[in-house]
């Protein structure tokens, strides 16, 4: 059977004692009211927690995990070298194409300098700047939602720089899947433009990164079920809003999936 711990400071000599006592037996100061219920787990008897020393016990750990998080995929690094804590990546995905939104509706720019209509073969900056052309405050709204949902902590575990260049990459990549899916089985008169690539690329890889963890703490970690109703309202942004197209959004989660996924292969190496 384990001993007590002398794991309780008396406040009046400093002398560490054992937590199972109600007075200091160096100076006589009494430590508590009334002696602690104790607990049997296996061959050791131990103190049973009350409901407050359990909640301030859980906030303990759970500061920790948070510290270990923004040190990246729970791994200690070296001062100066801890990834960003501020979503500045998620500020600046969200607002562009807002502010990009309300000069079209100013109409102090032209929506057809963003988005894509047709081939874009001479005009190959289009790729870039279709995510971001958004005519639609729908559109906005629910992209906005989810890349502030997902930014956040993709950021606390790649960074500002790597996020935002996922996020680029999601975007530009499924403006190029749509043209060429188009070119391919369609018309050839392509007409896409919206975030809806890089909100479903960063959702993607939110998922692909944080799974691991979810495994190990399933309390403490994303909810599957709200990813799932999120990935499913992307995917149907395009039954009701013209611009979003389909294969846009579908290979902007492969994209991001993939890249979270290698991120995490990454880690299981280090």
């Amino acid at each position: 059977m384990a001993g007590p711990e002398l794991s309780v400071v008396c406040r009046n000599c400093g002398s560490e004692v054992s937590p199972y006592v109600t007075e200091c037996p160096y100076c006589g100061t009494r430590i508590r009211k009334r002696a602690p219920r104790l607990e049997r787990e296996g061959d050791e008897i131990r103190i049973r927690e009350g409901r407050r020393e359990k909640k301030l016990r859980r906030d303990a750990e759970r500061r920790e995990r948070a510290d270990e998080q923004r040190a990246g995929f729970g791994r200690s690094l070296p001062r100066g070298e801890e990834l960003a804590t501020k979503p500045i990546a998620t500020i600046v995905l969200i607002a562009i194409p807002a502010i990009v939104y309300v000069l079209l509706e100013a109409a102090v720019l032209d929506a057809q300098d963003f988005v894509i209509l047709g081939p874009v073969d001479s005009e190959p900056w289009r790729y870039l700047t279709a995510p971001f052309g958004i005519p639609n405050a729908g559109m906005l709204f629910i992209c906005g939602v989810v890349i502030a949902a997902c930014g956040p902590a993709l950021e606390r575990r790649l960074g500002s720089i790597a996020t935002f260049l996922l996020a680029l990459a999601c975007g530009a990549l499924g403006m190029l899947a749509a043209v060429g899916v188009d070119k391919a089985i369609g018309d050839d008169f392509a007409v896409a433009a919206g975030p809806n690539g890089i909100a479903l690329g960063l959702l993607a890889a939110y998922v692909a990164i944080l799974e691991p963890e979810r495994r190990a703490d399933p309390d403490d970690s994303y909810d599957p079920i709200a990813a799932g109703v999120a990935a499913a309202v992307l995917l149907a942004m395009p039954i009701v809003f013209a611009f979003s197209d389909p294969w846009a959004g579908i290979a902007g989660g492969l994209v991001g999936g993939l890249c979270g996924y290698t991120a995490t292969l990454a880690r299981r190496r280090a």
